[in-house]
């Protein structure tokens, strides 16, 4: 599946706010993940096998690092058991880095929202407006990026420039 994404991330001092706004925006909550994500080397890119108890996807994705509304070409594909896949994966790609976090997964039409803590990192608030059909556009996708991050009183200071992959590898 090739979607086009465009989103923000950044440090979120106070989730308890992002919640609080997210229910007042009658958000569809879809509920709360402990994700793992292995993060393998490959020459472009990233490629990330997530493991969840709502999510568990195999994702490559490409993406620019800047703080601002960045654009990410993802694919993925879901698996119910991915336990065979990360054998192969990591018998024939080394590992880059582990990423433990718990999400919390909310939804407001195509626009998705996750409210994050990440082992060794902090909070973060994540603002991806996701385009599945090509059918949306990039110009709107920031827009509605844009439009939370005002809402979400997010400021420069917030904003993340890198994956949390990234982050941790330092």
């Amino acid at each position: 599946m090739n979607i086009l994404n465009i989103e923000i991330k950044a440090r979120c001092p106070n989730p308890d706010r992002i919640r609080q706004i997210l229910k007042e925006r009658e958000a569809e909550f879809k509920g709360t993940d402990r994700q793992v994500d292995t993060y393998f080397e490959v020459p472009e890119g990233r490629l990330k096998l997530r493991e969840g108890t709502i999510e568990n996807n195999l994702i490559y994705y490409e993406r620019e690092d800047t703080p601002d509304a960045k654009s990410s070409h993802i694919e993925l594909v879901s698996f119910e058991d991915t336990s065979g896949i990360k054998s192969l994966l990591t018998a024939a790609l080394p590992v880059k880095v582990v990423v433990d976090k718990k999400r919390e997964i909310y939804f407001i039409n195509n626009v998705k929202f996750h409210i994050d803590e990440v082992k060794s990192l902090g909070s973060f608030v994540e603002v991806e407006a996701i385009d599945r059909n090509q059918n949306i556009g990039k110009v709107t996708l920031e827009q509605q990026c844009n439009f939370y991050r005002k809402l979400f009183n997010i400021t420069d200071d917030d904003l993340v420039a890198n994956s949390y992959s990234d982050m941790l590898n330092g």
